[in-house]
């Protein structure tokens, strides 16, 4: 029991300093953003100003909001290297993988933002951003997490501030009760739902770009034979 417990520890003390580098890494990457709370809620300086200020052009921008490794958002700046991407999500130490890879291979359209979802339009100005993904968000099932859906009507206000006129949402998600939930929520609210398939592997003439780019739990979902979905739309607040 020792051994275990002793083996248990350099697991942990390991799982830590790895943590611990990836946050100091995080500092020091120039294609990193971490604001305090407060720094957003008093206005960040590149709001309105990302494209010219930080990408240096004034391609569209395009987020991904709860990033995670940061595959989808590397994955898509390669697909489509005239566009601006932003990986957003609070947990840093995830996103480092993705932030290492762009800056290893030279990306220059690749940025990541640690910070919560909910202060997106704190840091983004109104017609300032083209796309958004939402790429497998946990779908909060129980009752008192729908607040915390990433496709709630909340939500949808606040990306509705911050999207262009022609401004476009994707939901990919593995959960067919967060598919269902957000169809409900589009079509009961009057938004345009562009393209919608429960089954987006599976179906002929899906969009390329959507099956594409693979995560690496996506990966993993497809060799389960579980079922990928994914909705293209437009908000009409």
């Amino acid at each position: 029991m020792l051994k275990k417990n002793i083996t248990f520890a350099k697991i942990f003390n390991n799982v830590g300093k790895n943590k611990l580098r990836r946050f100091n890494d995080n500092d020091r990457f120039e294609n990193v953003f971490q604001p305090t709370r407060e720094d957003v809620m008093n206005g960040v300086p590149q709001k309105g100003r990302w494209a010219k200020d930080v990408f240096g052009n004034d391609n569209p921008i395009v987020l991904e909001l709860g990033c995670g490794k940061g595959e989808y958002t590397v994955g898509m700046a390669k697909e489509f290297p005239n566009k601006n991407f932003i990986g957003i999500d609070i947990k840093g130490a995830r996103f480092w993988k993705g932030a290492k890879t762009a800056i290893d291979e030279g990306m220059n359209n690749v940025h990541f933002i640690r910070t919560q979802i909910e202060l997106i339009d704190h840091i983004f100005a109104q017609n300032e951003v083209a796309e958004i993904w939402i790429t497998f968000p946990d779908p909060q099932i129980k009752y008192k997490r729908t607040k915390h859906r990433l496709t709630n009507d909340e939500f949808l206000r606040k990306y509705n501030g911050i999207l262009n006129e022609d401004g476009l949402m994707h939901l990919k998600t593995d959960s067919e009760f967060m598919h269902g939930y957000t169809l409900g929520i589009l079509h009961g609210q009057g938004h345009e739902v562009v393209y919608s398939n429960h089954r987006i592997y599976q179906s002929e003439g899906a969009p390329e770009f959507v099956t594409k780019i693979q995560t690496f739990y996506e990966k993993q979902y497809l060799e389960e034979e579980k079922p990928i979905t994914y909705i293209q739309f437009k908000l009409n607040f």
